[in-house]
């Protein structure tokens, strides 16, 4: 590990060297790449070295990494808000050790949601700590699927009953998702991890939305009982649950297998434990023909579909609605009105 990132240092000082000044970088004490106090860097020129840097130490999409976290850096989204001069100012020697710390981290194979601490979800911003899930753009979708069907629904009823549960909330992505779009319904969010319960109190709370939305740590194998005691019934029932099957687990990236909670991806042998509580649970939950909704893996929709043919759960299979990339992702159920 230490020769590979000496060899990694040579690199940069080599691609370094090119520019109009020649600097020479250092491994600090913990094998950290580090800028000579001497340095002067563009932010076009960190752009490129450390896309570079991150290419040969290989780790994923290194362009992107290295424009998210310097973008971070200087208070933007993306490097889309520079204008052209922007990108040829030279940067602070504050700006140059921020920007070298956390690329340093993303060296490690932390994700970039992880080093810059905040992701982009739909239209909101939350902040990301690990172990708790990071949200996919997948998810985005399943989102869309739960609002055309509650705006929908609002053309008949009033909103202000309205009320949905996520289980899983991890950083309250889904959830808070949901809020910020339909103004007047509330909802409950449930996770067993301790982190991922704070996390999204604390993105709830940033967002202004605490006052709508119940944030419980619940395990719905052990506190299956107060689970439908406390939170039924609701109209809506929706999770991005431990889908995985566990032997593909070590096939997983780095930035997955080191950084984020096992438990929110291991769905068990066939990926499927932890729906099939769901789906057991649901019927004591919903409301007459109430919805769920879940993301699972390709491979479900089929075994779900067997499922309820094979066992009287009070659910009807409604649709599989397939993702960007074309892979069945999302199940939609029905309460039959008889739980």
């Amino acid at each position: 590990m230490v020769f590979r990132l000496k060899s990694l240092v040579r690199f940069i000082h080599s691609r370094i060297s090119v520019t109009t000044r020649k600097v020479s970088t250092t491994c600090g004490e913990q094998g950290n790449v580090i800028p000579p106090i001497s340095a002067r860097f563009t932010v076009e020129q960190a752009l490129s070295q450390w896309a570079e840097l991150f290419q040969v130490a290989g780790v994923p999409e290194p362009q992107l990494s290295s424009q998210y976290i310097i973008s971070h850096v200087l208070g933007h989204k993306t490097l889309n808000h520079l204008e052209r001069r922007g990108l040829t100012q030279v940067l602070s020697h504050t700006h140059v050790e921020r920007i070298w710390r956390l690329c340093n981290k993303r060296l490690t194979r932390m994700p970039v949601q992880y080093v810059i601490e905040e992701w982009d979800f739909r239209d909101i911003t939350l902040k990301m700590k690990p172990p708790v899930f990071i949200p996919r753009p997948e998810t985005e979708e399943l989102v869309s699927l739960v609002l055309a069907d509650l705006e929908v629904m609002g053309a008949s009823r009033d909103m202000d009953t309205v009320r949905f549960l996520e289980v899983g909330c991890g950083s309250g992505a889904i959830s808070l998702s949901l809020l910020h779009s339909l103004k007047q319904i509330r909802g409950v969010a449930l996770d067993q991890s301790t982190e991922a319960v704070a996390l999204t109190r604390e993105n709830a709370q940033s967002i202004g939305l605490l006052d709508r939305l119940k944030v419980n740590q619940v395990d719905v194998f052990k506190d299956a009982d107060w689970l439908v005691k406390s939170c039924s019934p609701v109209e809506v029932l929706v999770s991005n649950p431990p889908y995985l099957f566990t032997e593909d687990l070590d096939s997983l990236e780095p930035e997955v297998q080191r950084f984020e909670d096992r438990a929110a991806l291991d769905g068990g042998k066939q990926g499927i434990l932890v729906i099939d509580q769901i789906l057991a649970l649901a019927p004591r939950l919903l409301t007459e023909k109430g919805r769920v909704y879940l993301e699972v893996d390709p491979r479900h929709p089929d075994l779900i579909q067997t499922r309820l043919k094979e066992r009287v759960l009070g659910l009807e299979y409604v649709k599989t609605h397939y993702d960007f990339t074309n892979r069945a992702r999302f199940c939609i159920l029905q309460s039959r009105g008889t739980g």
